[in-house]
This record gives structure tokens, C-alpha cells and sequence, in this order.
């Protein structure tokens, strides 16, 4: 194992040439931020945070994180309206967008690095005011408790989960974030010691001390404020991955759970696949990835509703605006016809009622072994394509569509095959619901 945790090391330790760059970025941005605070009272100073302050970052993840820190006495209008004028006179040069959260924030791209400049209240700890009030503590909190060697082993944790696909707190991934990785080596110390106690994990398991209660698959405790559990943000999805490739490392050490495997398995599962696509009107990524994900789902129970058996159900989307559903399913074609079970003929009511309501529908109707009355009736749709094609079409209202989205359908959708699509975001989304997970079920 510690021939494998050692090439680790090396794929996840920036390079000096990458670190002499990533410096000059973050000094020449403070020194935009320090010109544009200038002119606003209400600012109190700056501070670099995220993992690049801790010096946890990635290579491939390198971002750079400016919090402006405003007067606590800063009205939450002001807050908002003036973080975002230093975030864009600051960037002005870079192209700047905004990008959302709790509270819109400002980001560009310098030389090739994403930079971040978000609003903070400057707040005692425990008062908080904003949702990155915390941030600045976490930075602090962290590069007392990391030791060189610590930071070292945050980066190899950071590279397997970003393997495993677990990586990543946004609703997008419900996984594990920078942040909660760095807590959980502060509090084991050591990649391998953080494995093995994932490896063991019970439901509902506890990290940290707090006298709050939380119902979670996993209660990660944040360590400058104990009443919040990191854990919330995380999927069953991304917890049983981690627990699962926790294990196939222990038992069988490989290069593969850091470097990005070739598959030679076929997607023998792509018949099986209907997706629905569309288009949406540009929004905060927070909004779209929640209502994409309720779509999801809203449609999987209909289609069940339905009579078809959806295996694996998931969405997508890329930065042009385009979206899809994704629905593995048993079977895109089954049995016309279907069987409803009625009352026990002890109960009159329930059977005048039911045999009412079914008998002109009904092909066949009789009394099963168990006293029970059953109807075998015609289905209205045995294939799954019209089956989602009239849903849409004539009860978008009664789909369980969210209503941020019901524009979006009404201007269009298609219902293709997987074979059919050709956006790479979707073809790579496709993948990962049709083709076994080499890395967890090896």
C-alpha cells in the first residue's frame, strides 16, 4: 500500500512551476481587490480562503477563493450590491459573471485560473450573518491544524473521491467537499486511517462532537461550529461509493483508484435507455440542478406508475443550455395488458364499487385462491417512449415537472434513444448509469 499512497503523493503535489503561477495570479487579484475596496467604507479587508489559502488544492482543482469582508452593521441589500461591484471592478479585465450561492458572488478566469470574489460579514465566530461568514474560520481553523504531512494526505483523500465521482459538495455531485475532506484528516490524520474507518462506517455514524442530533447516512460534525453537520450534503450515492472503493483499496491497493482507468467493457445497456431532452433558459446552477433532479425523479414514478421498472434514473446538464433525463429501464416495451386487484368479496361495498368502475374495461375478471376479485385489462401504453410522449405532451401540469421548468418543456423536448444522442455531456451521463463501475465492483 505505501508504494500506491506514494505515487499518489506525486500525481497530487503541484508542480513548483504551477505553484509560482498560481501565486502570481492570487497577488496580482488582491492588489485589484485592494483598489476597489478603496471607495466602499463598509469593507473591513480581504482574505484568500478556500483550499488554495490551506494549501490542499489539486492541480487539476486549483481555484482561487477572495472573501471581502464587509461590516457586520452592512445591510444585507448593500451586502449584495456591493460585493458584486468589487467582484466585477476587480475582475473588469477577465470577463467576469456572476455565479450564485446563497448570495451571488463574482468569478473570471485569470490566465487560466478560475477566481472567485465572495462577500463575508466580518463576524465573531458563532455570529454568523451569511452562509460564508464560516470560511473564513474554516482557513484558519485548517492551516493551524494541518501539518505539511496532513496536507499532503488532504490532496490524495481530495483525488480518490474526485476518482470515484464523490468529490464535490454542489448539488450537482451531493458529494464530499474540499472542506469536509480536510476535516475528516484533521480528525483521523492520515489518508489510510480515513479509509478504514469509511470502510467501517455504520449508518448514522458520528465524526466530531456536538450536542445536536442529526439524521443522516454520515454525521460529520464542522469543527468551528458544532450545531452543523457537513454531512447533510451528502448523497447515499456518493457515501456507499466511498465506502465501497474505501474497501477495494484496503484489499487490493492500485494506481487505478488515483489515475483514470481505460474500460474495455461494452455498454450492453444502451437499448434500454430513454432520454428526454431539452432546452433551458439560463439560470444560477443551484436552481437548474435542483429542478433537473426533481424532474428526474417525478418522471421515474411515473413512469412506475405506469408499469415500467426504471433500474437507474439521472440527469444532466452542459454550460450551453442544454438538458436531458436519463431513464435506464428494464424494458422499453411491456406486456399490453395488466391486472388490477380489487377487494376480498367479503366486503360488498368495495366490490359493487370496484366491479362497477372495471368491468367494461376488464378482458377477463375472477376470483383468485385468496377470496380476491381481479380484472385483466388493456393497458393505454406498453411503450415507453408514447407513454412519455403524451405525459408531456397533454398532463405536463400533473407530472411532478417542477414549475421553474414548464416553460422550458413546452418550448420544446425530444424523446430519443441513447444511441441517437450526440452532446458529449449526455453520451459521458449515459455512461455512467449504463456501464459498471470498474473501480467500486472489481
Amino acid at each position: 500500500m505505501s508504494s500506491i499512497i506514494n505515487y499518489a503523493k506525486k500525481v497530487v503535489t503541484p508542480s513548483q512551476k504551477l505553484q509560482e503561477k498560481k501565486l502570481c495570479i492570487a497577488k496580482k487579484v488582491c492588489g485589484l481587490i485592494s483598489e476597489s475596496i478603496e471607495k466602499y467604507p463598509q469593507v473591513v479587508g480581504f482574505e484568500l480562503g478556500g483550499s488554495y489559502a490551506k494549501g490542499t488544492w489539486l492541480p487539476e482543482k486549483a481555484d482561487i477563493d477572495i472573501f471581502v469582508k464587509f461590516s457586520k452593521k452592512t445591510s444585507e441589500k448593500d451586502f449584495r450590491n456591493f460585493g458584486m461591484k468589487i467582484g466585477f471592478q476587480s475582475l473588469k479585465k477577465f470577463k467576469p459573471y456572476t455565479r450564485y450561492a446563497e448570495h451571488p458572488f463574482v468569478e473570471a478566469v485569470v490566465n487560466g485560473t478560475k477566481v472567485n470574489i465572495v462577500p463575508c460579514y466580518d463576524v465573531k465566530k458563532g455570529d454568523w450573518q451569511s452562509a460564508t461568514d464560516r470560511s473564513i474560520y474554516h482557513t484558519k481553523f485548517m492551516t493551524q491544524q494541518l501539518s505539511a504531512t496532513m496536507k499532503g494526505e488532504v490532496r490524495i483523500l481530495k483525488k480518490f473521491l474526485l476518482h470515484i465521482g464523490a468529490y464535490g459538495a454542489e448539488i450537482a455531485k451531493e458529494g464530499f467537499s474540499g472542506y469536509t475532506s480536510e476535516v475528516l484528516i484533521s480528525h483521523f490524520c492520515s489518508f489510510e486511517k480515513t479509509i478504514k474507518k469509511i470502510s467501517e462506517l455504520k449508518k448514522g455514524q458520528v465524526i466530531g462532537k456536538s450536542t445536536k442530533k442529526f439524521d443522516s447516512a454520515i454525521v460529520i460534525i464542522d469543527p468551528i461550529d458544532s450545531n452543523r453537520n457537513l454531512g447533510t450534503a451528502i448523497s447515499i450515492d456518493s457515501l456507499a461509493k466511498f465506502v465501497l472503493a474505501s474497501r477495494m483499496f484496503l484489499k487490493k491497493p492500485s494506481k487505478r483508484f488515483f489515475s483514470k482507468p481505460v474500460s474495455s467493457r461494452s455498454m450492453k445497456n444502451v437499448d434500454k435507455i430513454m432520454v428526454v431532452q431539452f432546452r433551458f433558459k439560463d439560470r444560477s446552477d443551484d436552481i437548474i440542478w435542483g429542478q433537473i433532479k426533481r424532474a428526474s425523479n417525478a418522471l421515474k414514478t411515473q413512469l412506475e406508475l405506469g408499469g415500467f421498472t426504471v433500474l437507474r434514473n439521472s440527469s444532466i446538464k452542459d454550460e450551453k443550455e442544454n438538458a436531458a433525463l436519463i431513464f435506464l429501464l428494464h424494458a422499453k416495451k411491456i406486456e399490453n395488458s395488466l391486472i388490477r386487484v380489487g377487494p376480498e368479496i367479503s366486503s360488498k361495498d368495495h366490490c359493487e364499487k370496484f366491479i362497477s368502475a372495471n368491468s367494461k374495461k376488464s378482458q377477463l375478471m375472477w376470483i383468485d385462491e385468496n377470496g380476491k376479485i381481479k380484472s385483466l385489462q388493456k393497458r393505454k401504453y406498453s411503450d415507453a417512449r408514447l407513454f412519455l410522449q403524451n405525459l408531456l405532451k397533454n398532463n405536463l401540469k400533473n407530472s411532478g415537472i417542477p414549475n421553474g421548468l414548464e416553460k422550458d418543456f413546452k418550448k420544446g423536448i425530444k424523446i430519443i434513444d441513447a444511441d441517437k444522442v450526440t452532446t458529449k455531456s449526455i453520451k459521458e451521463a449515459i455512461a455512467n448509469i449504463a456501464v459498471t463501475d470498474e473501480t467500486i465492483f472489481h
